[in-house]
């Protein structure tokens, strides 16, 4: 066999349903839903709104979210076919072993781990530094040492409550996918009324003046902004890592990817109408566009109340990434890639316990003692390329004999829309800067060292 046959082998769908017999299938579509928002809706809805109106698109902001939307539905649904046709744990990383081979899965796992990872650290400082000023406002003033990355020369030499949250997050997780999925849900609830009590609060104050002119910037503006508000949806893809985990997936799935996207899309246009409402556009261009937008109409208390929805959005965020990265690094170990104990199930609490310490000991760190500005457009990256080839890998799964999806959804208008969704994602690739790419080229090629030096010599296809 050469060089190029091997690492383009694909591996066996029959092995991998063997293998993720061993987790508990406990998720309904309710909950793939919970996940998905706790994902999806985050701080940046009370901020996107706002700031991409003020610069971009005015209050056409609400069509910049339909468009940013629809582009993402493309995506949404070849996920969903794909989590239909294969209920497996590893999302993008599994179904490009399966469709494309072992190579291609490594290149879409090794992309994963860096949006996944990256992410939870990242909003793991936002955590923090949110939780340091609620403690403030309570008389409370932790020592500035531990607020903050290393970096002695101003103080600062680990953000400890930036480690700790995370170390909750996966005591929590630890203790079963039931318990977590319920304190993830609860959360996900605080979280949607306090949005709701936003829209039934502004309402009042909304004056229709304010919508005029409504496309400011013209249809260009509109464009720009919903390329700027593409990146609020992505999360959504960290549905179908639970895939191995859910009750009928073959309903289930596609109601939970498809659910999620349908929800956010309705809350972020809601929260746009409203805020764009309240007050004109052109005053929005602030770190805090909702909380500005209450002060201006004297709701103080509703503005207090939105750093609390702002905590609940980052930690199931948090919740739903710790656990995606986890059944990420599983599936990349259970395959051999990676030190094959990772790919271990704890029979007692049936979840991936040492996968789940490896990936919380590298979050606690890096978001503990790491500045992450400059790295959170790698997560676009790591988002958009699985993107691109679940949408071109449904070409291929169609005309896989071997892998029945008879009563599981399927893309409609196959092929264009799948093709339109791959060129989608490509033209948000483009859109990326030359910084970024340079540190993405950089990831991959410690990827491809990795793959070459050790996981194509320990990988279960040589078996």
């Amino acid at each position: 066999m050469s060089i190029k046959e091997r690492v383009f082998k694909k591996e066996s769908l029959d092995r991998y349903l063997s293998e993720d017999r061993k987790f508990n299938k406990t998720l309904s579509a309710k909950d793939l839903i919970s996940m998905g928002i706790g994902a999806v809706i985050g701080t940046g809805i009370f901020i996107l709104p706002g700031t991409v109106a003020a610069l971009h698109s005015g209050p056409a902001i609400t069509i910049s979210f339909v468009i940013a939307a629809l582009v993402c539905s493309t995506a949404a649904m070849c996920y969903a076919e794909f989590s239909s046709a294969l209920p497996i744990a590893g999302s993008a990383y599994s179904f490009g072993n399966v469709v494309f081979g072992e190579i291609v899965g490594w290149f879409l796992g090794w992309a994963l781990i860096l949006e996944y990872m990256l992410s939870v650290a990242a909003v793991s400082t936002g955590f923090s530094a949110y939780f340091n000023s609620l403690l403030a406002g309570l008389g409370i003033h932790l020592p500035k040492a531990i607020t903050g990355p290393f970096d002695p020369a101003n103080g600062t030499f680990i953000n400890l409550p930036a480690v700790l949250i995370v170390l909750f997050i996966a005591y929590v997780l630890s203790r079963g996918l039931r318990t977590s999925m319920t304190i993830n849900s609860i959360f996900v609830i605080i979280k949607i009324a306090i949005i709701i009590l936003f829209l039934l609060v502004g309402m009042f104050y909304v004056k229709p003046a304010n919508w005029d002119p409504f496309m400011p910037f013209g249809t260009k503006g509109v464009l720009v902004g919903a390329a700027q508000v593409f990146f609020a949806y992505l999360g959504f893809d960290v549905v179908a890592s639970s895939a191995a985990e859910v009750k009928e997936p073959a309903k289930n799935m596609p109601r939970g990817i498809i659910g999620t996207l349908a929800i956010c899309t309705l809350l972020y246009i809601l929260v746009s109408i409203v805020l764009t409402g309240m007050i004109s556009y052109t005053k929005l261009n602030v770190a805090d566009p909702v909380s500005f937008a209450l002060y201006a109409v004297k709701q103080n208390w509703v503005a207090g109340i939105i750093s609390v929805s702002a905590l609940a959005g980052m930690f199931t965020m948090m919740v739903t990434m710790v656990y995606s990265s986890s059944r990420l690094i599983y599936s990349i170990g259970r395959d051999g890639l990676l030190p094959k104990f990772l790919g271990q199930i704890n029979e007692k609490t049936k979840t991936p316990e040492k996968s789940m310490l490896i990936v919380t000991l590298i979050i606690a760190l890096t978001g503990g003692f790491f500045s992450l500005n400059q790295l959170t457009n790698l997560v676009n990256i790591g988002t958009l390329l699985a993107f691109m080839f679940v949408s071109l890998g449904v070409l291929p799964l169609r005309k896989r004999k071997d892998i029945p999806n008879k009563d599981g959804f399927k893309v409609p208008f196959y092929p264009v829309l799948p093709i339109i969704s791959a060129i989608l994602c490509a033209v948000m690739l483009a859109q990326l800067s030359l910084e970024t790419w340079t540190a993405a080229f950089v990831w991959f090629a410690i990827g491809m060292v990795i793959y070459f030096s050790y996981g194509i010599k320990h990988s279960k296809i040589n078996e």
